[in-house]
């Protein structure tokens, strides 16, 4: 349902695209997660005395696409997708590590400091997200992964280069509920910065 729902509104969007100026872009960069432990485990060691573990949430490589939306001469709409190369750690020794990527799709409203056609377009935006994790023994094909929503906030920058490219920086933070993966003592909001740097394709 979720990704229909997605479908549906950047369709909506598309839709008034011909009349309106718009981007397509990739975009490639960080990621970088803060308030990352997902929870304890608690496990018998040889000697028969039990020890605690945290295990915590990693991401690394980022690449989004996004569909931007200029409806009028200060402000956009932006939709997009993003992939985090991300992984579980577990503070045994040693140290156990496994992939657990975070699909994300968001939408985010874009306020620019100078119009559009202009050479040079500093940005702020905003908007709400939803982030899949996918924990070890869960695919992406399943649909078996663990989806949290929430909210991010950040800027960034767009140069033209040429009449159809832009050169664009983006700084985001999303923040959203942590995976419940049946872990003790999980509590609080997690934190994902994004750093990135991409090409645009405008029409």
């Amino acid at each position: 349902m979720r990704r229909w729902v997605f479908m549906l509104l950047f369709l909506g969007c598309a839709a008034g695209a011909f009349a309106q100026p718009g981007e397509i872009s990739l975009s490639f960069g960080a990621s970088r997660l803060r308030n990352k432990d997902l929870g304890t485990l608690t496990e018998n060691t040889a000697t028969g005395a039990s020890a605690t573990f945290t295990a915590t949430a990693e991401t690394n490589f980022r690449f989004a696409v996004r569909l931007t939306i200029n409806s009028r001469k200060f402000f956009g709409h932006e939709f997009g997708y993003a992939y985090n190369r991300g992984k579980l750690a577990i503070d045994t020794t040693p140290k156990y590590e496994v992939g657990m990527p975070v699909h994300q799709g968001f939408y985010d409203f874009l306020a620019y400091a100078t119009p559009e056609g202009s050479k040079v377009r500093p940005f702020a935006a905003g908007g709400g997200h939803f982030s899949t994790f996918y924990p070890p023994g869960a695919s992406v094909f399943q649909g078996n992964g663990v989806t949290k929503f929430g909210l991010n906030y950040g800027g960034g920058i767009k140069v033209r280069l040429t009449e159809v490219f832009l050169l664009r920086l983006d700084a985001r933070d999303y923040f959203q509920g942590k995976p419940d993966l049946g872990l003790a003592d999980l509590k609080g909001m997690l934190h994902q910065l994004e750093v990135s740097a991409g090409l645009a394709f405008t029409f």
